[in-house]
């Protein structure tokens, strides 16, 4: 089959790799329909997360059809079509069995890469490094899907790939990220650092919570422009303005009563917070993490204020615990407990109130994910998604 192999830092191939197959009688095989290119993605490409592998296969938001089942496998059977999340998790450990399905402790296999790294190891994940399980993933014309039982949501309707593949992770993601901000209090005024795909279904998450203002922090106009026209936002465009200063003067000098960090470890600088000696290196990878839109997020939300960090760090940052804890903050933070929020996530797609297909740029097939990589790390030719389906258009 093909699929889209990680080959080193900026080098991404499509290439014809083995099929997979069943491993597990807890497995199934999944014909791939559309896979994306996630944000996090970029992370591989670029080096800033640790330990990937040459042949290693990306991707982790994907959907399709059964084509193989396992022995064990009882809620899917083939021909049921299907949306996977990102996270494997096995359903009945400590942490699965609380919902926290991102934590689950039994389907990391390189469990000692990551808790050599963080203390502790999280769930496994398709196509993202060593670090999470070292599975292959969704950038493919097929994938082994570990745990079935537990991850895939099956598809009752006949709503096209497009209004439901980001059910795989970023509304999810973005969905959990207003949580961790608002909690479903009604009223607050949310900023949202990064208007990329994360960050737009956060600005939808958080008026569908009750939030009363949104306001989006970026610098590429054609994405400020999505998040003012698909998501009903203000927007501040740092590289022409003082954010904190912004900020202060759009809520009376108080600040927001949120702040979500939607673009993690490659935030650009800009201002004072923008200092180069606040780049991080990684002792794993000789790359650093950037901690630019988290620094400002500290400074810039009201006292007693919450701080969401959907956006993916790989190590250390340089963070000011100092104003922090001065101005009483909390942080919620984590990848996103998937299984939790699938199914009524799923209503809402079905019921029109969010149609998903709204971020999408780009449409192509494998072999154009190596060009589509390049083109969305560069924010060229107004690119905010990309949506790859294995057969040719």
């Amino acid at each position: 089959m093909r699929a889209l192999v990680w080959n080193g830092t900026n080098d991404i191939r499509c290439e014809t790799v083995d099929d997979p197959r069943i491993e597990d009688p807890r497995d199934c095989i999944l014909k791939v329909s559309s896979t994306a290119i996630c944000g996090s993605d970029l992370h591989l490409m670029d080096g800033v997360v640790p330990k990937m592998k040459q042949g290693d296969i990306l991707g982790h938001e994907f959907m399709g059809e059964v084509v193989e089942v396992g022995a064990d496998v009882k809620r899917l059977k083939v021909g049921d079509r299907v949306v996977v999340p990102f996270t494997i998790s096995c359903g009945e450990c400590w942490f699965c069995q609380r919902e926290m399905y991102s934590l689950c402790d039994t389907t990391n296999r390189t469990a000692e890469n990551a808790r050599a790294a963080m203390g502790h190891a999280p769930a496994g994940l398709f196509g993202y490094s060593h670090l999470t399980g070292g599975y292959s993933g969704g950038q493919a014309e097929y994938v082994r899907v570990p745990h079935a039982d537990v991850g895939p949501i099956k598809l009752e309707n006949d709503l096209p790939d497009d209004k439901v593949l980001f059910l795989s992770d970023i509304f999810p993601t973005g969905w959990m990220a207003a949580e961790n901000a608002i909690g479903y209090e009604k009223g607050k005024t949310v900023a949202v650092w990064g208007a990329g795909p994360v960050g737009q279904f956060a600005v939808r998450s958080a008026w569908m919570m009750g939030a009363e203002r949104v306001i989006v922090i970026d610098r590429v106009p054609e994405r400020l422009a999505l998040a003012a026209s698909y998501g009903k936002a203000e927007t501040i465009d740092y590289s022409q303005t003082d954010v904190k200063e912004a900020l202060d003067e759009m809520t009376g000098g108080r600040g927001p009563d949120a702040g979500i960090d939607a673009v993690g470890a490659e935030a650009h600088g800009h201002g004072v917070l923008g200092d180069i000696k606040d780049k991080v290196e990684l002792h794993t990878t000789g790359m650093s993490d950037q901690p630019f839109a988290l620094q400002e997020m500290v400074m810039s939300v009201r006292k007693g204020g919450t701080l969401s960090v959907p956006g993916v760090y790989a190590d250390k940052v340089t963070f000011p615990i100092g104003p922090f804890m001065n101005k009483g903050l909390t942080m919620k933070s984590g990848q996103t407990h998937m299984q939790r929020y699938l199914a009524p996530l799923l209503k809402r797609v079905e019921a029109g109130e969010i149609d998903l297909s709204g971020i999408i740029t780009h449409r192509g097939d494998l072999k154009d994910g190596p060009d589509f990589y390049k083109t969305f790390r560069d924010k060229d030719d107004g690119c905010i998604k990309c949506v790859m389906k294995p057969e040719e258009l």
